[in-house]
């Protein structure tokens, strides 16, 4: 059969019906996220009176930055949330787990300089430092200040933003209630020892061969990124990163739902983790809270995860117990929870935001 034939009968039969399939397919999951936008919307939007509900683009540090600013009440406490990572920008499953939050406190999400909603491929690499992200988080903890009319807020930083607040915290303790740290980071090389032997234990324990012939090959200190990624590949299959059933596919069909992410900013968000951990990964490798925030004149308060071997939960005690606090220090343990505890555990989490964190520390320094 002459090849030109050839060609035209398998545009026609074959190529030309799978491109309508694509397009049908295409049609028919976009118009299903369409739907559960509107669904997730209809169920979370803020329609009390004094209430708040805002996807806004601001300006820190001259980059341009999003945050999702959500409360029952304007009046109630501001609380400004710093996601993990570097990188892991949660603006996308905030309604998901705020329901219960945004009753007592202005929830703020902040997708940070380089990540999420935030990321833009023309931020210079040289300001995607720990230093400018700590003066980032000053400049919106002072702008949510004056906005709301408040002399303080709280601060809560998860994994990687816990090494970003209690920085700030140290820094600026004139600005905050109290700064709450979950899944405290606290000294780079020990926590990689630590989450290190207990993945390779495991794998031992396991009898998995794979596991440990890729484990025996990267003993910390790692060389490269690739190297960590492996460790955590094998944390997360044996339970130190998450304990519950969530996995991080759990988390991101949850964001494909959100109506504050468009199908653009969900590109955004791979390409600014990768683009915030390459920056800030060899930086990070000098984290010693033990010698860079010995004390802090402000109510801290750290939420360790039982099962966490990513920031472990001993390392913690020990920089728990060497704090000064004058303002006073607390540590609560997340009985079912490994690292994370904000999506882990959300009730509990919650509840102790409210009913310890809130009770104990707003009334004295309202």
């Amino acid at each position: 059969m002459h090849a030109g034939r050839v060609i035209k009968l398998s545009l026609k039969y074959f190529l030309l019906p799978l491109f309508l399939i694509f397009l049908i397919s295409s049609s028919l999951l976009l118009s299903h996220r369409a739907y559960l936008q509107h669904k997730v919307r209809q169920k979370t939007t803020i329609r009390t009176s004094n209430g708040i509900d805002s996807l806004e683009e601001i300006e820190l540090g001259g980059v341009k930055q999003w945050i999702l600013i959500r409360g029952q009440d304007k009046s109630n406490p501001v609380l400004l949330h710093l996601h993990g990572g570097p990188g892991a920008a949660d603006i996308s499953v905030a309604r998901h787990f705020d329901t219960e939050l945004v009753k007592h406190f202005v929830m703020v999400h902040w997708d940070q300089r380089g990540a999420g909603k935030s990321y833009d491929p023309n931020i210079p690499k040289e300001t995607m430092s720990r230093n400018q992200l700590v003066s980032d988080t000053h400049d919106l903890a002072d702008m949510l200040r004056k906005r709301f009319h408040v002399s303080k807020i709280y601060l809560v930083g998860h994994s990687w933003g816990s090494e970003l607040g209690i920085l700030t915290a140290a820094r600026y303790p004139e600005l905050f209630h109290a700064y709450v740290g979950v899944s405290q980071v606290v000294e780079y090389d020990e926590a990689e020892r630590i989450s290190y032997r207990f993945v390779f234990d495991k794998a031992k324990q396991t009898g998995n061969a794979t596991a440990l012939e890729e484990l025996q090959a990267i003993i910390p200190p790692y060389k490269n990124r690739d190297e960590l990624l492996v460790q955590r590949k094998w944390l997360e299959r044996f339970g130190g990163q998450s304990h519950s059933d969530l996995t991080f596919q759990d988390l991101i069909k949850i964001g494909l739902s959100s109506p504050d992410y468009t199908l653009r900013d969900g590109v955004k968000y791979f390409r600014g983790e990768d683009f915030s951990t390459s920056c800030l990964w060899q930086e990070g490798k000098s984290t010693d809270l033990f010698q860079q925030v010995p004390e802090i004149d402000v109510s801290v308060y750290f939420f360790v995860g039982k099962y966490d071997y990513n920031t472990p939960g001993e390392l913690v005690e020990r920089y728990f117990d060497a704090l000064k606090a004058p303002q006073g220090k607390h540590i609560v343990f997340f009985e079912n929870s490994s690292h994370m505890i904000p999506y882990e555990s959300p009730k509990k989490y919650a509840d102790v935001l409210v009913n310890k964190v809130l009770k104990e520390t707003y009334k004295i320094n309202k």
